[in-house]
């Protein structure tokens, strides 16, 4: 329930408690990319580990894996390209809530967007935006290939 509420909230109402509990800056604004980002690297997670194959399950109760085996050895290796998948999201997220959070003092790339959108400068926020696109699509490419090659190697594919 919680996830499904952070989920549905709009990327503005996180910078709202943080500013007022931490005030402007640096720290408010990691607090208000890390609560709107981190809702897909736990659905991927639960779900990537609630659908192992209870057969695999099974097989490593009956060699006698505890359960903490179980999930470090089993569940979690063949969950693995799945929650990569949920870090590929997080990342997603969180470049798209850095740019709102410039609106709380930030710096660096999410405040060139901010100030080009004030000053109504398009090359600027172009340039600025574009880089923050190449770096969405960096990560997502990486990880999506290191993610199919687990499941290949796992025959999960």
């Amino acid at each position: 329930m919680v996830i499904d509420t952070l989920q549905t909230l709009p990327s503005f109402v996180y910078l709202m408690p943080v500013v007022m509990l931490f005030r402007v800056g640096d720290f408010a604004a990691m607090l208000a990319v890390i609560a709107y980002a981190v809702t897909p690297i736990i659905r991927y997670t639960d779900h990537g580990i609630r659908h192992v194959s209870p057969d695999l399950i099974e097989a490593s109760q009956q060699v006698g894996c505890t359960r903490s085996q179980i999930l470090r050895k089993v569940q979690l290796p063949l969950a693995l390209p799945q929650i990569m998948l949920g870090v590929n999201q997080t990342i997603m997220m969180a470049l798209s809530m850095l740019v709102i959070t410039a609106l709380v003092g930030t710096r660096e790339l999410g405040q060139e967007v901010y100030i080009a959108l004030t000053k109504a400068d398009t090359g600027r926020g172009i340039i600025a935006g574009v880089c923050v696109a190449f770096i969405a699509i960096i990560a997502d490419r990486m990880i999506g290939a290191w993610a199919s090659k687990r499941k290949r190697e796992y025959g999960l594919e």
